[in-house]
């Protein structure tokens, strides 16, 4: 409600007592405005307007709280990615020791440090890294046969390190098993490249040796099945198809393969 102009004096009453009336018509207006605007629909308009303020600000923090865990998760899985483990051998030891700071900077785990090639070779043997680095000239055992004995026992990547670049050296670290060759002085530039492409290297070599052990093994099968197939031809009258069901029919019965069925039979049947 607005408010109201100031009374006017009435005849008969001056001075303080008009004053007085005055003042007091005056201050009954006034509380009268105020209460009108701070009434029921004054509280009800405040609600309303608090409430509408905090759903906007829950709807703006939603987001936000939703967005938190595709950052953990991210956070989670990169944390949770194994670093490929290095053996470092190389018998000067600022080398060695800035060869370790490479690798760390670039997230690698130096798991072993070696000054000679016997004392790789037992580091290999007991930490089983997924690349070994290893320096052509080493006391008591050189790189190039500590890498020969490594590649005979265990799969993992070989890095040669040397100061010299001669052809023979590089056939050598070769046939030794190296999949990678530097020469020193070595950078991070050269240095990491390096290890990738001997990790790419020997898991290629892996992979192919586990084919060629799988069709070995297919094959040797084979042979054996044909040879107890021709035992139970020639023994028991069987024709081709009749020996090769006999055989499926013991393997499903006795829960064998084929191969380990003819084994038996080829074994325990004399010619």
């Amino acid at each position: 409600m607005p408010n109201q102009p100031p009374p006017f004096a009435q005849p008969g009453r001056t001075g303080p007592a008009a004053e007085t009336a005055a003042g007091a018509r005056t201050g009954l207006a006034a509380e009268t405005a105020a209460g009108a605007r701070t009434g029921p629909a004054a509280e009800t308009a405040a609600e309303t307007a608090a409430e509408t303020a905090a759903e906007t600000a829950a709807g703006a923090e939603a987001p936000a709280e939703a967005a938190a865990p595709t950052t953990e998760t991210t956070s989670e899985t990169a944390e949770s990615a194994p670093r490929v483990r290095v053996v470092v051998a190389e018998d000067e030891a600022l080398i060695r020791m800035d060869l370790v700071e490479m690798l760390a900077e670039e997230g690698y785990e130096v798991v072993g440090q070696a000054a000679t090639g016997e004392a790789a070779v037992a580091l290999v043997e007991r930490l089983r890294p997924d690349v070994v680095l290893l320096d052509v000239r080493m006391p008591v055992m050189d790189g190039i046969n500590a890498a020969e004995v490594i590649t005979s026992r265990h799969a993992c990547a070989i890095v040669m390190l040397t100061a010299f670049s001669e052809r023979e050296l590089v056939e050598r670290a070769a046939v030794a098993g190296a999949a990678a060759y530097l020469v020193k002085p070595v950078s991070a530039v050269h240095l990491i490249p390096a290890i990738e492409v001997a990790r790419a290297r020997q898991s290629e070599a892996a992979a192919l040796s586990a084919e060629v052990e799988t069709l070995e093994l297919r094959l040797a099968a084979r042979k054996v099945i044909e040879r107890a197939k021709g035992i139970l031809m020639r023994d028991f009258g069987l024709d081709e198809a009749g020996a090769f069901a006999w055989l499926r029919r013991e393997a499903m019965d006795r829960r064998m393969s084929m191969a380990d069925v003819a084994e038996v039979v080829t074994r325990d049947v004399r010619p």
